[in-house]
């Protein structure tokens, strides 16, 4: 009987087994359009190792959120959530479904649509399925196509608190998409919190933590091993592998589990915590095993510019060696002695077992060797540190800091050698055998001291000239600043901002100058004009465009911070702006793609909204005389704002029009009325409006466009088209997904009125905008000025976007006009 018993007790067990393997095998793993989710329904991953449904959260909770957990974790672990800002108090008539051509909805018979997707490529899918894949990532795809490079998206890339095995943490520099995690707003509610995680790809990539917009914790450099602030990553760790890849399309730091038997996340939790978790079966609990920020020598630069940071001493702050602080390690150091930056008075020491500086302002080479590394940085004065930028396979490649050093620590493991620049009397030099240690100490005074009294002659021969000459200039200076309203800035400060104008912060170069990427103290991201000696324009029109601009405020015009006049320093900074100028997109081929037809119909009204403002509704009635792509400017939303008004003139009470011997402008905007009989108006303005327009629809410059199959410019390639009611094949062909067709032919039509021949056929700006906002009918557009300005050379109205836009279409002063 006991063998019986057994015998059917095993078969019975057999079928049990057997049957539970059915149910996950059978378990489907997608939805379709015709199976929807509702709540008490789930797909399960292939693998059985995730489930995805309606759960709530915190456990026992009446929110419900549509979400992504561990299917094999008795404790309910949420990896992602969809509906994160709104949650579902009553799921009886909530549904999660796909529709075509690929968009995922939840919705609420009562509610509407709670949380959805946005197709964030130009496919689609004539099959869409959503599928839970066994690496906890949701895809939507086309169910004939399980190619990852075809997703149409993916839960990866919009994460919420988890970093998970598998999932790039970073940048696509071709789509401008960033994935970064977003931390609760507290343990109770998923919503998102003030805490972010980031990829930083600035300088060279590190992660960083924000609270709001303010940095809290950097990792410091990836070192081919760890991140420099995290000693406790084991690169020969069996379970997992931290990897970081930098490249032309993207930069990106993700970890895989190599022992698949193991749960391993990485959260961020609601009080800006970086927690790596790992499950313990015995326990039947996570355990949080490496944390960032680990203690408080882990804040964000807590010791200031040129501090370290030692947790065994008291205080905690203090100076590197060589450097000192008068008020206090908190409030950062300077060298002991400055440094003279000429042949020979420069030299590095080595400082070892520290965190490397935070590398926001830094350069990496990967070839060079650490010989090559210390002769690059000697060459340049703003160079103050370096190191090896990969220390694995016993060290290569070349990674160098600008001005101060923030962020370093003492580490008791794993710690990196740096090397810092101070004066060479700063470093002991080796005793090489068979010479005396002071010798060169006795040569050094036999020099100084015999050169000391010629030196003392000719500085004072120096100072009474000079003296002379700085009174003169002093009083140009003073009377220049007091005819200015707006605040001044310190040369130093602009200086130390922008690495002593560094080319590595140089943004591009117009008619007035160069311009520089500048961060100040404050953390305040700014641009900053230089007034170049050899600028075709000059002091007037510097001293116009701080009297025009500093009066203007708009949201699609740029906003003047300051300027600083300073010896012959004469510099106007502005906000800065992340994405630069409209040319740099337009008219590149890869850049044009990430512009799709909703973002420049927006910069079309922006721009136009903008000019309306410097028309009509502003203080004074500026017209603008240059505008142009290259003018108008992009911030990290892409609203357009018009840029450089050293060329702008303002007229008197209702004026719209004035006259000048001087033809002011850029080749290929400017109105033939203004190029022809010097007369410049609102007009005018609305002529080089009227080109830019065509300019975004078509993604071709009006300056050297040339029709293969005829002669004709933009301007009267459009016009041909139109007549011919073809203007449609104008559109760039990469709008075509995004296009909405009515409204780029409206679009069309309006840019054709602004560049009619006649000004008086031209409408003011408050129509444009009218126009454009509106389905009324338009009137037909007569011919436009054609108007040909004699042929200058290739260089300067080259259609490549290679190199510096400023090149390209350069502003022009033509003193004899037709």
């Amino acid at each position: 009987m006991r063998i019986g018993f057994l015998h059917n007790f095993l078969f019975s067990l057999f079928l049990l087994l057997s049957s539970m393997h059915n149910i996950i095998s059978q378990a489907r793993d997608t939805i379709t359009p015709t199976q929807s989710l509702r709540d008490g329904e789930t797909i399960i991953s292939s693998g059985g190792h995730f489930e995805m449904g309606f759960l709530s959260s915190p456990e026992g909770s009446l929110n419900r959120y549509i979400s992504i957990w561990y299917k094999q974790i008795p404790v309910p672990t949420l990896i992602w959530i969809a509906n994160t800002q709104t949650a579902l108090t009553n799921t009886t008539s909530a549904v999660f479904k796909i529709i075509k051509p690929g968009l995922l909805l939840l919705t609420d018979a009562k509610l509407g649509t709670i949380w959805s997707t946005k197709n964030t490529t130009s496919r689609s899918a004539k099959n869409p399925i959503a599928q839970l894949l066994d690496s906890g990532n949701l895809v939507v795809r086309d169910a004939e196509d399980e190619n990852p490079e075809n997703f149409i998206w993916q839960s990866f890339d919009y994460p919420t608190d988890t970093f998970f095995p598998g999932m790039k943490l970073g940048w696509n520099f071709l789509t401008g998409h960033e994935v970064f995690l977003t931390a609760r707003e507290n343990e109770n509610s998923p919503a998102s919190g003030q805490f972010t995680a980031h990829l930083d790809p600035t300088g060279y990539p590190q992660i960083v933590i924000k609270n709001g917009t303010e940095e809290v914790y950097a990792t410091g450099p990836w070192n081919g091993l760890r991140w420099s602030g995290k000693p406790a990553i084991n690169p020969d760790n069996p379970h997992f592998k931290y990897q970081m890849h930098m490249n032309p399309r993207e930069a990106y730091t993700r970890y895989d589990i190599v022992n698949n038997s193991i749960y391993l996340r990485l959260v961020l939790s609601s009080s800006g915590v970086f927690e790596s978790l790992g499950w313990v079966n015995e326990t039947q609990s996570w355990f949080s095993f490496i944390k960032s920020p680990m203690d408080i020598c882990d804040k964000y630069a807590v010791c200031g510019v040129n501090g370290i940071c030692n947790l065994a001493k008291s205080p905690i702050c203090g100076c590197l060696e060589n450097f000192v602080n008068k008020t206090g390690g908190a409030g950062g150091c300077h060298r002991r002695k400055a440094l003279k930056c000429k042949n020979g008075t420069d030299g590095f020491k080595k400082y070892s077992g520290i965190k490397l500086p935070d590398t926001k302002h830094s350069w990496f080479n990967k070839t060079m060797n650490l010989k090559e590394c210390e002769h690059k940085c000697l060459k340049n004065c703003s160079c103050t540190a370096y190191s090896s930028l990969d220390i694995s396979k016993g060290g290569s490649g070349c990674l160098l800091w600008f001005n101060g050093l923030f962020g370093v620590r003492v580490l008791t493991q794993n710690g990196q050698d740096i090397y810092i620049r101070l004066d060479s009397s700063e470093i002991p030099e080796p005793i090489t055998k068979g010479s005396h240690p002071s010798s060169k100490g006795k040569k050094v005074k036999i020099i100084f001291g015999s050169s000391l009294l010629l030196t003392i002659i000719l500085i004072l021969l120096g100072l009474s000239l000079g003296f002379y000459f700085y009174k003169k200039s002093n009083k140009k200076e003073r009377k220049m600043k007091e005819s200015i309203d707006i605040p001044l800035f310190d040369l130093s400060t602009i200086l130390r901002a922008t690495n002593n104008f560094s080319n590595k912060n140089k943004l591009g170069k117009g008619g007035f100058g160069a311009v520089y990427k500048g961060v100040l103290e404050n953390k305040q991201e700014i641009a900053v004009k230089r007034l170049s000696k050899n600028s075709t324009q000059g002091v007037e029109e510097f001293k116009n465009e701080v009297i025009c601009i500093a009066k203007l405020q708009h949201r699609n015009l740029v906003k003047l911070l300051g300027c600083c006049i300073q010896g012959e320093e004469k510099l106007l900074v502005y906000e800065y702006m992340a994405n630069t100028s409209l040319d740099t997109f337009i008219f590149d081929e890869t850049k044009s793609k990430l512009l799709d037809w909703p973002k420049r119909f927006s910069i079309i009204i922006g721009i136009a909204r903008g000019l309306l403002y410097l028309h009509q509704d502003s203080r004074l009635r500026i017209i603008h005389r240059d505008l142009k792509a290259n003018n108008v400017l992009l911030d990290n939303m892409m609203n357009p704002k018009i840029s450089d008004f050293g060329l702008a003139r303002s007229v008197l009470g209702d004026a719209t029009e004035a006259n000048t011997n001087r033809i002011v402008g850029t080749h290929g905007y400017i109105a033939p009325e203004y190029a022809g009989d010097g007369i410049f108006s609102v007009k005018s303005d609305t002529f080089s409006f009227g080109v830019l327009l065509l300019e975004i629809v078509t993604s071709k410059r009006n300056r050297g466009f040339r029709h293969p199959n005829n002669s004709l410019n933009l301007i009267s390639h459009v016009w041909k088209l139109y007549k011919e009611n073809r203007e449609l094949e104008l559109i760039d062909e990469h709008l075509a997904p995004s296009c909405d067709l009515s409204q780029a032919q409206r679009s069309i039509q309006v840019g054709l009125l602004c560049v009619q021949q006649h000004p008086e056929d031209r409408p003011i700006m408050s129509s444009v905008v009218i126009m454009l906002s509106n389905d009324s009918t338009l009137p037909e557009a007569k011919e436009p000025g054609f108007f040909t300005e004699r042929r200058a050379s290739e260089s300067n109205y080259s259609s490549s976007t290679q190199g510096e836009s400023s090149r390209n279409e350069c502003s022009i002063s033509l003193l004899d006009p037709r």
